[in-house]
């Protein structure tokens, strides 16, 4: 006697439900029992059966009945799919992202039944239109650093792009770190430090100053971190700007950028190939439209618009100038504040350790004392005419002039060798020269 008993008629043999099927209306009381419990069968699925051949003849008890549900109301109808593979279809040849979540928002949009993303990427699968990958990292591993609002930080980048006939032509793209917002973008004959000034002048006559600058090592860009000074660098500091780079071999830095390199060269190669730059900034132009003003952002709070993501947030107060000099920005002159030197008292005397790197910092100016007593104490005396550093058995390790206004940094080549016997009250009284 089996000693498991099945719960559903699916498993049944066919010989039991034949014997449930012929049961007779006289059999003793108990037999169903002991029937049940020997061909290891509930009581149950006994009398289903056997209600099920009184009602429909022995041939509807000999094999299990379909599970499927009679009615199935979330199944997407055909019209639905042909709908589905309809629009994403039409915004592929437009050169729009056509995945899932911009196939389903657009059939919102349009007023369709839409699917969700997830039925969505079946339908293309089975379809053929789209590919399976598995391996591809969930959206639910990224981890996304966006600034608190719009101005905080703008991503400057550029791209190559060919011309009809082969000619090669350079793409700026700027956009907004926080709303992802294309705020210039601007064609040129090459990658230039003019066309990037060009391009950053451009968005900041419409948007204002942002607080910092991102973009790459490169050279027209910022290369600072290959020792030369960058002219975009030069230009965005006297607007108070901070220019910042990525790590060398870094692109997810800028991914942003990078991303948006990716749609942007989607939607050109759907479009006439250009012949002139006019022609392609033309383009670029209408592209940045769709792209803040009618397409959803699939990495911004509910997939809206750059253009509503930048509306939804006040935008960050813009820096203040560190030079003296006027500037213009967009053939609009702009007077920056004076940077104020910090003051100091017209004489006096203090305790510091000298740096790792030999300097000791007096009123925003680093000196460079001696880096044969890193992490040293020193003592620090001054007047209006000069400054100089003695150790703990008085012995003056370096002394300077006062330098002119704006220096931020005083060294010599040649340290001091005053003679030891000499004070700092003789230094400050009689101008010993650090050169003598």
């Amino acid at each position: 006697m089996s000693s498991v008993r099945k719960s559903n008629s699916s498993g049944v043999d066919p010989r039991v439900r034949l014997a449930i099927a012929r049961w007779p209306d006289d059999a003793p009381r108990g037999a169903v029992t002991t029937f049940c419990e020997q061909e290891g069968i509930s009581r149950k699925t006994f009398y289903v059966l056997r209600a099920r051949a009184r009602a429909d003849g022995e041939a509807a008890v000999l094999e299990p009945r379909s599970r499927r549900p009679r009615t199935s109301p979330g199944r997407i109808s055909d019209q639905v799919r042909s709908q589905a593979l309809d629009v994403r279809a039409a915004l592929e040849r437009s050169g729009l992202d056509c995945g899932p979540i911009s196939v389903h928002d657009k059939m919102r949009a349009m007023g369709l039944k839409a699917p969700s993303p997830t039925s969505l990427a079946r339908i293309f699968r089975s379809a053929g239109v789209a590919r399976a990958e598995p391996t591809k990292r969930p959206r639910a591993a990224w981890r996304r650093f966006v600034y608190p609002a719009p101005n905080a930080c703008w991503q400057m980048d550029a791209t190559e792009y060919v011309l009809a006939g082969g000619r090669e032509v350079v793409i700026f793209q700027l956009i907004d770190d926080h709303s992802r917002l294309a705020v210039a973008s601007l064609v040129a004959a090459a990658e230039t430090s003019q066309a990037a000034i060009a391009v950053f002048d451009r968005a900041v006559a419409r948007y204002g100053v942002p607080q910092r600058l991102l973009t790459d090592n490169g050279t027209a860009l910022n290369p600072t971190r290959r020792g030369r000074k960058g002219k975009l660098v030069d230009h965005v500091r006297t607007l108070g700007v901070e220019p910042i780079t990525s790590k060398p071999y870094k692109p997810t830095t800028q991914g942003k950028n990078e991303r948006f390199h990716q749609t942007l060269f989607r939607y050109l190669d759907n479009q006439p190939l250009a012949h002139t730059i006019e022609e392609l900034q033309a383009q670029v132009d209408a592209f940045d439209h769709i792209y803040n003003t009618e397409r959803g952002h699939q990495a911004l709070p509910g997939r809206m618009t750059p253009q509503q993501a930048w509306d939804a947030t006040p935008v960050a107060a813009p820096p203040r100038p560190k030079h003296h000099e006027p500037v213009s920005v967009g053939g609009i002159p702009t007077q920056p504040r004076p940077r104020r030197r910090p003051t100091t008292p017209p004489s006096g005397q203090r305790q510091g350790t000298i740096g790792a790197n030999g300097v000791v910092s007096l009123a925003g100016i680093s000196f460079l004392v001696s880096r044969t007593h890193a992490h040293q104490p020193v003592t620090i005396t001054w007047d209006p005419h000069q400054v100089a550093f003695t150790d703990t058995q008085g012995e003056i390790l370096a002394q300077y002039p006062w330098p002119a206004p704006g220096v931020r940094y005083v060294s010599t080549h040649t340290h001091p060798t005053p003679p030891t016997t000499t004070t700092v009250t003789d230094v400050l009284t009689h101008q010993v020269s650090p050169m003598s």
